[in-house]
């Protein structure tokens, strides 16, 4: 296979008109049963675009935090929603799988890497998250040149909760539409469930961070829409090119700055309160998220690593992902979630694996997912085991570990 040489994505995708729409659900009524903390929600007057109306909001009783998590199935390998599945966003691939420990696939979102067009599928997925029974998934769209995107580029926009069946209950933004009016996105690169029913939307072309409510108005944003001038700005609301947004314990949005090359920790009254760089060596941020020891763990994918830091920016840990001889030298990762074990996962972008390191320095691998390294060629797909292959795996989540991450209510932070 030709070597190709992996860039770093800059704010694209213009609009492009396509024909396909999203399928739709005129109206819907579901319950996410997780035990003692069943949430149901209502939607109603769903439609792609059409600016529809909905009611309803996630409840559940504040005891029954630990209910809810521990309600996941324990089941056999082959069990949906299953405690200690691995939720993967299979980028190329335009799929969310969800993995047994064994690497099998018993859930697939997304028809696989020639479904561009239809809209069934999230083309470019980039991120996705368990709430309950349910998927909130970001469909952020491929650049050309990547997947079977050519000449591409082939947009999506769109943020969708889907059930096991597949369905779209919800969504915000509108098939192949790159905009940033109302019901409109441009590159969403992550959704975050938000514990009041909100969904957190980094909206990176846009340059912002949106909080959308369930009647798809927005309730809060971060960043001027379309970027300050210059687009490198560090001031108080100047994002360039985000990637990340979690809530933290603090009402704080803890935000990835992917090209400004830092993580903000901003207030809800647009000022940034804290700056995280890992000391001024950090290069293209991908993602971070905020530990429960008070240090932030980032996805530092331009030096091809996972960085923890501490309160002043020290680095306390860190692990590389291109030091195996057979690696990609540029694989980007992605995502680096600490996991309740104290382990880490990570999204080892152009190394097309997914995989699990230990917090020894320098870090061993527990397990992983994909086809052996062979320099960034070892893409693959297939429909029984993630072992077949991956594609530029972006995202992957252990169910039911929260674990610095943004919980829904009715889950807690760990397994």
């Amino acid at each position: 296979m030709k070597r190709r040489e992996f860039l770093i994505r800059s704010p694209i995708t213009p609009s492009i008109p396509m024909s396909s729409k999203a399928p739709m659900v005129s109206s819907a009524r579901f319950l996410l049963a997780v035990g003692a903390a069943a949430i149901s929600v209502a939607l109603i007057g769903f439609g792609c675009g059409d600016g529809g109306t909905e009611t309803g909001d996630v409840t559940g009783p504040a005891t029954a935090a630990s209910a809810a998590v521990s309600a996941l199935k324990a089941g056999h390998d082959d069990t949906y929603n299953r405690r200690g599945n691995t939720l993967i966003s299979d980028q190329y691939n335009n799929r969310v799988i969800e993995v047994s420990p064994s690497g099998r696939i018993v859930w697939q979102f997304g028809a696989g890497p020639a479904d561009l067009n239809s809209g069934n599928s999230p083309v470019g997925v980039n991120d996705a998250q368990r709430v309950g029974e349910l998927t909130l998934v970001a469909g952020t769209g491929n650049p050309g040149g990547f997947g079977d995107c050519n000449p591409g580029p082939c947009p999506d926009n769109r943020v969708m909760l889907v059930n096991q069946e597949k369905k779209v209950l919800w969504q915000y933004g509108q098939f192949a539409v790159s905009g940033s009016g109302p019901n409109e996105l441009d590159t969403p690169v992550q959704a975050t469930w938000l514990p009041n029913g909100h969904v957190l939307i980094t909206d990176q072309a846009n340059a912002r961070v949106i909080e959308v409510t369930r009647e798809r108005q927005i309730a809060w944003q971060y960043g001027v829409t379309g970027g300050c001038v210059p687009p490198d700005s560090l001031a108080d609301n100047c994002l360039n090119n985000p990637n990340s947004a979690e809530l933290l314990e603090n009402g704080h949005i803890l935000i990835a700055d992917e090209n400004n090359s830092r993580v903000i920790e901003v207030n809800r009254a647009h000022h940034i309160v804290a700056t995280y760089s890992a000391g001024g060596t950090a290069n293209v941020v991908a993602f971070a998220s905020r530990l429960q020891n008070g240090h932030t763990l980032i996805t530092d994918a331009g030096n091809a690593r996972a960085v923890e830091v501490d309160a002043t920016d020290n680095i306390v840990w860190q692990c590389s992902t291109n030091g195996d001889a057979n690696s990609n030298p540029s694989p980007q990762p992605s995502r680096a979630i600490r996991l309740a074990n104290g382990n880490t996962i990570i999204s080892d972008q152009y190394n097309n694996r997914v995989f699990v390191v230990d917090h020894q320095m320098p870090c061993n691998i527990v397990s992983s997912f994909g086809l052996p390294l062979n320099a960034g060629n070892n893409t693959g797909f297939g429909t029984d085991n993630a072992n077949q292959g991956l594609n530029g795996p972006y995202d992957a989540k252990v169910n039911g570990d929260f674990t610095g991450l943004t919980a829904p209510r009715g889950q807690d932070s760990g397994n």
